[in-house]
């Protein structure tokens, strides 16, 4: 009898499963948005505005406002309206998407900031000091508003491109490394042909890979290296020492033994600065 009911209970599992990971997106973007702001840095830049702002006091807030009230003014100022251009920017890339052209991308980008910015402003001045601007003061207002977000936008988007021009500059981790235990995971100091296998060592211990010396070679990613062997490569920044020895070389490493050079790849190690060319 209790057949159906296990049955039922299935059926429903895709449903409350969806609705969690709906009730949970704007929860994620809020935790994104928190992450943001509590960066040391930006922390430090919010605060050192708003900072300033309360000391000059611009746009009559040193007049009407006493110092304190004044501080806190301009904090809230500045966090509500670097939301806004935070938020702003995210909707900016959903609409233009990501590899819109500048002008486009600042101009959608500003309108959404402005918007955000004058209703966070417009709310906070009738909230905290009373001001519900209209008409002409409206006007000015809803100016002041639209340079300051156009600021805020040309920031957001100079902040990301280099943001993005950083991601695409960073040196890629190598993939041979993925074939290794966790544990011995770490850079790469030599590869070495025994048989149809190489041995890859690392700062933090070796392993046998059935592979070809050039495939390895080719997933080491950024990691500085030379072949000086036909049956070992190295890693530049973990040789210790090199002497010659016979028309060869050989190279001390950070870990394991030392890797001989033959006399081919002596011109190599010397434009690597591992021997003097002379």
């Amino acid at each position: 009898m209790s057949y159906p009911r296990i049955i039922g209970r299935q059926r429903r599992l895709p449903e409350r499963k969806e609705n969690y990971v709906n009730d949970t997106a704007p929860q994620s973007a809020l935790r994104e948005w928190r992450d943001h702001m509590v960066q040391p840095l930006r922390a430090a830049c919010l605060f050192g505005a708003a900072a300033i702002l309360g000391l000059v006091g611009p746009f009559e807030t040193g007049e009407s406002i006493r110092f304190v009230p004044r501080l806190g003014y301009w904090l809230a100022i500045v966090i509500l309206c670097y939301s806004a251009g935070y938020f702003s920017s995210a909707i900016t890339k959903r609409i233009v998407g990501p590899h819109s052209g500048m002008l486009k991308t600042l101009a959608v980008d500003g309108v959404m900031t402005a918007i955000g910015v004058l209703a966070m402003v417009y709310v906070i001045n009738g909230v905290l000091i009373g001001y519900w601007a209209t008409g002409r003061e409206l006007a000015i207002l809803a100016a002041n508003v639209v340079a300051i977000s156009a600021i805020i936008s040309a920031v957001f988007f100079v902040a990301e491109r280099q943001s993005m021009t950083d991601e695409v500059n960073k040196p890629a981790p190598s993939s041979l490394l993925d074939r290794l235990p966790f544990h011995k995971r770490g850079p790469l100091v030599s590869l070495s042909v025994e048989d149809h296998y190489v041995r890859v060592r690392t700062t933090k211990g070796e392993d046998m890979i059935l592979m070809r010396l050039a495939d390895a070679i080719r997933e080491v990613g950024m990691t500085a290296g030379l072949q000086v062997h036909r049956s070992h490569w190295i890693a530049l920044d973990q040789v210790t020492a090199a002497a010659r020895k016979g028309d060869g070389a050989v190279l001390s490493m950070t870990q394991g033994p030392d890797i001989p050079v033959s006399r081919a790849n002596i011109s190599s190690i010397k434009e690597a600065g591992l021997l003097p060319r002379t």
